[in-house]
């Protein structure tokens, strides 16, 4: 069984910075592609951003390409989403997840199979 479990959430200013962690336990990781997706009060959970299973490719939402950064790093079994100039509208609970379908990720939570507790990030204005 796969388990992520995310950390680093917390109150954070507008303009400032976070990072995210999400360390897994179970399978073989290096072999999954990764997502961070991100949920905000009433709304439908979304895209944020996608690294491949090599971690040679990455994509992300319009909303957060240039500001937030998604990185692996499989030795420590552990993907990372930097966020930086956040702003009020980043607010959401963030979800790391892993798929072993699609090597180089999915924009879609439906193609994640394990999904982690998620963490809440406020951005205050």
């Amino acid at each position: 069984q796969v388990q992520l479990i995310e950390s680093g959430g917390g109150l954070v200013q507008a303009g400032g910075s976070l990072r995210l962690s999400c360390a897994r336990s179970g399978r073989i990781f290096s072999s999954y592609a990764m997502g961070w997706f991100r949920q905000a009060p009433g709304k439908e959970r979304e895209f944020v951003a996608v690294i491949s299973w090599s971690g040679g490719s990455t994509n992300y939402a319009d909303s957060v390409k240039v500001r937030f950064t998604i990185s692996r790093d499989n030795a420590k079994n552990t993907v990372y989403l930097q966020m930086n100039s956040v702003k009020p509208e980043d607010t959401a609970v963030y979800y790391c997840a892993a798929t072993p379908y699609y090597g180089s990720g999915s924009y879609y939570p439906q193609d994640y199979p394990y999904w982690g507790q998620g963490t809440k990030v406020p951005v205050s204005s």
